[in-house]
């Protein structure tokens, strides 16, 4: 949501994933669910023991990930698209709560749903929550937007020679520690058999190629 060390909410990127995500919608028939993090604002865990529990870090993050939900429906429903908002975290008066049968009515409808306030719960990511919304609603695939091109076998902005990874198994990603998502949502993801396709979103126009269905990046399955 924001420049790469940047803090907050840059609307230049924002609109232009929006603008992404229209086109795509405009060319193919799809049905998306989104889920955004938080550490544009503040990630719990880095906050946790500066004189603030974990628990308390965590349920912060979480409230930052609905100010980017908000930014981003906004955003998108300035291009046209009718999107909705769900937070696992009540706060009725900005959100719909999460229920699983309302998402799924609204995907059936044409709306984009952004699902905000991780799990609800601390000690889980936002990467945990995106492998359980995407299982809880029948995706058929979980798209990982990141920084880097996708994965590899270390930082590759800190190792330069770091092997790059095309394709990968489950058992792969676990058993080397790959830095894909953290392992509970890897464990998820592979004992439901839905695949993850990780991909740089820095790189104009990736996210509208990734919707079109073009493999770039890395694919785990």
């Amino acid at each position: 949501m924001c420049q790469p060390g940047s803090f907050g909410i840059d609307a230049r990127i924002v609109l232009d994933l929006a603008k992404q995500i229209q086109e795509a919608l405009a060319a193919k028939d799809l049905e998306l669910a989104m889920v955004v993090g938080g550490g544009n604002f503040l990630r719990g865990e880095q906050v946790a023991g500066q004189g603030i529990d974990r628990v308390t870090g965590d349920n912060m993050g979480m409230l930052a990930t609905i100010m980017n939900a908000l930014a981003l429906q906004s955003a998108l429903e300035g291009v046209g698209i009718e999107t909705r908002v769900q937070s696992a975290i009540q706060v009725n008066d900005v959100a719909e709560p999460f229920i699983r049968r309302r998402c799924l009515r609204h995907l059936e409808k044409g709306r984009v749903v952004i699902l905000a306030g991780g799990t609800g719960h601390p000690y889980f990511t936002t990467d945990t929550t995106a492998a359980l919304r995407a299982v809880q609603i029948g995706a058929t695939m979980l798209l990982k937007a990141t920084k880097v091109r996708g994965v590899f076998s270390a930082d590759p902005v800190q190792h330069p020679e770091a092997q790059f990874y095309e394709r990968l198994t489950f058992l792969d990603v676990l058993a080397n520690r790959l830095k894909v998502m953290d392992s509970t949502a890897i464990s998820l993801c592979m004992d439901n058999e839905l695949p993850i396709h990780v991909f740089s979103m820095r790189e104009p126009g990736n996210v509208q190629r990734v919707l079109h269905g073009e493999l770039i990046g890395t694919l785990v399955e």
